[in-house]
């Protein structure tokens, strides 16, 4: 089970028109049960692609890096407590189970908790110091600012002013 402190309600991302309505509903009602089996749902999706409507689930957990096993335990969960459930009402659909993936977007506090004192690339909407693209160790945040420290220097910025904050990831 997740730790309380952590509960945070998932990104929902539907562009389906009514039938997105009637998917957020059975979605909302299935992420409990997906927490109990020791996941975190960030983000689901239901949206057109390519090859029809696709319903797409991002998935994270705590304890350990997620693995495709863990895809593949939580998509066989939702297919059977989707068909039960029905959303679509039988249209047809695409279910799919990702991970965050290593280069995620820093977007909520549990992402910025998760990568403080971790290498990170700041990209901004406007220049500041004639630079739009900083890099530097997350050193702090809060509703309002982001600091990194980048050659032993803080360096603070408006939160409203950044476009992204993603995780350097070194092999």
């Amino acid at each position: 089970m997740l730790d309380k402190e952590w509960a945070v309600r998932p990104l929902l991302l539907l562009k389906g028109g009514f039938m997105a309505g009637v998917v957020e509903n059975a979605c909302q009602t299935l992420i409990p049960k997906i927490q109990e089996m020791g996941y975190e749902v960030v983000e689901i999706e239901y949206a057109k692609k390519v090859d029809g409507m696709n319903l797409t689930f991002v998935i994270d957990c705590d304890k350990h890096k997620i693995a495709i096993d863990d895809c593949e335990k939580v998509h066989k969960f939702l297919d059977e407590e989707l068909d039960i459930l029905n959303p679509t009402n039988d249209s047809p659909y695409i279910l799919n189970v990702e991970s965050v993936g290593l280069d995620r977007p820093i977007k909520n506090e549990r992402d910025f908790a998760r990568n403080k004192n971790k290498e990170v690339e700041v990209k901004l909407y406007a220049p500041f110091n004639k630079k739009k693209i900083y890099q530097g160790n997350l050193f702090d945040f809060d509703d309002e600012k982001v600091v990194i420290e980048s050659e032993g220097q803080k360096i603070t910025f408006d939160r409203n002013a950044v476009s992204l904050i993603t995780p350097i990831i070194k092999f």
